[in-house]
């Protein structure tokens, strides 16, 4: 689980796969409401709290963003609302859950040469499309759709992470302060250049 403070009564939790699986829950759990659910919550306030200083001061909103290889991101925002206890400790917590999921693949590379390795790995399963982006030193291949006939996700997703790991960076980010190095058919740019 990672943390990250967006403003003073926002955080984002970064939770893979892995995280939620050690605590016993799917992805298909988030949109159950269980107490599985709820102490994962809990768990995580608790940490913000410990880590970041974040205080619960009224009701919380809470976005759930599930990726398709990286895990999930969820957004909590803190409302002040003088009606509520401050200490949630057993108290009542309001919590609204938004839940979306993305189709798109987003991995990052510590190496360009890494990217075209895998280029001619995925030009035998026919996948020539994506985008790349550059950002702190790093490559990020976005793709969207991209899976052919001849291929399921999971091995593509396989075969992306021979090479890279799923970013926790969001594409929003990427495309707002990053540089776009191919825009489309990247992978077959990078075939066609480096053949």
């Amino acid at each position: 689980m990672r943390l990250e403070r967006l403003n003073y009564n926002k955080i984002k939790i970064f939770l893979t796969y892995d995280d939620l699986e050690e605590r016993g829950l799917t992805k298909e759990d988030l949109w159950k409401d269980s107490q599985k659910v709820h102490q994962l919550f809990r768990d995580m306030i608790d940490e913000a709290s410990a880590e970041l200083g974040f205080e619960v001061n009224g009701s919380l909103n809470v976005e759930v963003y599930a990726l398709q290889a990286q895990g999930m991101v969820v957004i909590v925002t803190t409302s002040e609302d003088e009606d509520l206890e401050d200490d949630f400790t057993d108290d009542y917590i309001e919590m609204q859950v938004t839940v979306d999921e993305s189709q798109e693949l987003f991995f990052v590379f510590q190496s360009f040469d890494h990217l075209i390795d895998l280029a001619k790995r995925l030009k035998n399963l026919q996948i020539d499309g994506g985008t790349i982006f550059a950002y702190e030193q790093r490559f990020y291949l976005l793709l969207e759709e991209e899976i052919g006939s001849n291929m399921c996700k999971d091995t593509l997703i396989a075969l992306l992470s021979e090479y890279g790991t799923p970013s926790t960076m969001t594409t929003h980010r990427i495309e707002e302060y990053g540089k776009m190095i191919i825009k489309q058919q990247a992978m077959e740019q990078l075939n066609l250049y480096f053949d």
